[in-house]
C-alpha cells in the first residue's frame, strides 16, 4: 500500500482484513458449495460481501458474452493450472465436451434480496480468481475511504487502485510490465483515483505434449488461447470490473477484444506479438485520451517513484 498506511485518527495498521478477504473469495470452489444438489444455494452473511463480487463477476460476463465466466474452474482443472496442478496429457474431447456441459455463468442464479446464489447443475463450482484480487482492493479502497484518508496506492497481486498523489506531489506512476523480457518496463502511466489491472500469457504457461499452453482459458470453448494478444491493461473506477474485463479481452484476442473493449469505452492498452515488428502497441480512444502525454522517457527523466506491475 502507500505510504499512507495508517489511520489518520488511530495510527492502527488498515490492511490486516486483505487476506482473509480474498482467499475467502478464491478458496469458494466445491468445498463451498457441500451438498452437489441442482438446488443447492449458498447464503452469504457477515461483513464479506461475496454476493457483491458474484453480481460484479457476472456483469462481466454478460457484457464480455462469457469470456470472464466463474464456473471455467474445472476448464482450467483439465488443462493442468488448477489446485490439482499439471497434467502429463491434454484432455480428451470427450473430456472438454463433458466438461463444458458442466460449465457456463447462466448457471448460476443471484437472488440480490435473499443474498443467495443457486446453481442449476450439480458440478457447477466457481473460480474467482479473475476477479477476487480486484475486489479485495476495492474493498480496502472502501475502507480508507471511510477513514478520510485522502491518498494511497493498493496493490494486491498486481491489481492497483489509486487516490491522491504519492509523496512526491504527483499521481502515482506505475509501470505496465513488457512481455517480451523479465521486468523491462514498456510504458509507465499516471494514475490517481482510478483502478488499473493486467492480464497476459508470458508468465503462467508450461510445456503440455510438446505444446505451449497458456494459463488462459476461453470459457466458452474450453481451451487455452491461441491468439497473438500477449498482455492488455484496463483503467476502470472500479478494480475488481478492471481485473474481470482484462481477463475477458485477454481471452477475446487482440480483434474481439478491441471491439469489445471500443464498444464498452474501456481504457485499453493491448500489446500485441507481431513476427515481423515484434510487439505492437494499441489504445483505445479512451486510454489514448488518458495517457497520450505519459512517455516512459519522460517520467524517467523526472526520476520519479515507479511501482511496477504486470501479470502475476
Amino acid at each position: 500500500m502507500s505510504p499512507t498506511s495508517r489511520t489518520p485518527r488511530t495510527g492502527r495498521p488498515t490492511l490486516l482484513a486483505v487476506p482473509l478477504l480474498v482467499g475467502s473469495l478464491l478458496l469458494l470452489g466445491p468445498a463451498a458449495w457441500g451438498d452437489p444438489s441442482p438446488r443447492r444455494q449458498l447464503t452469504f452473511a457477515g461483513e464479506i460481501p461475496t454476493f457483491e463480487a458474484f453480481q460484479l463477476a457476472l456483469e462481466a460476463s454478460e457484457v464480455s458474452g462469457g469470456a470472464f465466466d466463474v464456473t471455467v474452474g474445472p476448464l482450467v482443472e483439465a488443462w493442468g493450472f488448477g489446485p490439482g496442478g499439471r497434467r502429463s496429457r491434454q484432455p480428451s474431447e470427450e473430456e472438454l465436451r463433458e466438461l463444458l456441459g458442466a460449465t457456463g455463468y447462466r448457471g448460476l442464479e443471484l437472488d440480490a434480496s435473499a443474498q443467495t446464489i443457486r446453481k442449476k447443475l450439480p458440478e457447477i463450482y466457481c473460480d474467482l480468481s479473475g476477479v477476487a484480487k480486484g475486489y479485495g482492493v476495492d474493498r480496502v479502497a472502501a475502507a480508507l475511504d471511510r477513514l478520510r484518508a485522502d491518498r494511497y496506492m493498493i496493490e494486491v497481486g498486481g491489481e492497483i487502485r489509486t487516490r491522491g498523489r504519492n509523496l512526491e506531489g504527483r499521481a502515482w506512476q506505475l509501470a505496465i510490465e513488457s512481455p517480451t523480457a523479465a521486468r523491462a518496463v514498456h510504458r509507465v502511466v499516471s494514475l490517481s483515483g482510478a483502478a488499473l489491472a493486467t492480464s497476459g500469457d508470458y508468465r503462467n504457461h508450461h510445456d503440455l505434449e510438446g505444446s505451449r499452453v497458456s494459463h488462459t482459458i476461453d470459457p466458452r470453448v474450453g481451451r487455452p488461447v491461441e491468439h497473438s494478444l500477449a498482455s492488455v491493461s484496463v483503467v476502470h473506477s472500479q478494480c475488481a470490473l478492471a481485473d474481470a474485463f482484462a481477463t475477458a479481452l485477454m481471452v477475446l484476442g487482440p480483434d474481439q477484444g478491441w471491439r469489445l473493449a471500443v464498444r464498452e469505452n474501456l481504457a485499453t492498452l493491448f500489446l500485441i506479438r507481431d513476427s515481423e515488428a515484434g510487439l505492437v502497441e494499441k489504445m483505445t480512444p479512451a486510454f489514448d485520451e488518458l495517457y497520450s502525454e505519459v512517455r516512459l522517457a519522460r517520467a524517467s527523466r523526472r526520476g520519479e517513484r515507479i511501482t511496477f506491475i504486470g501479470e502475476r
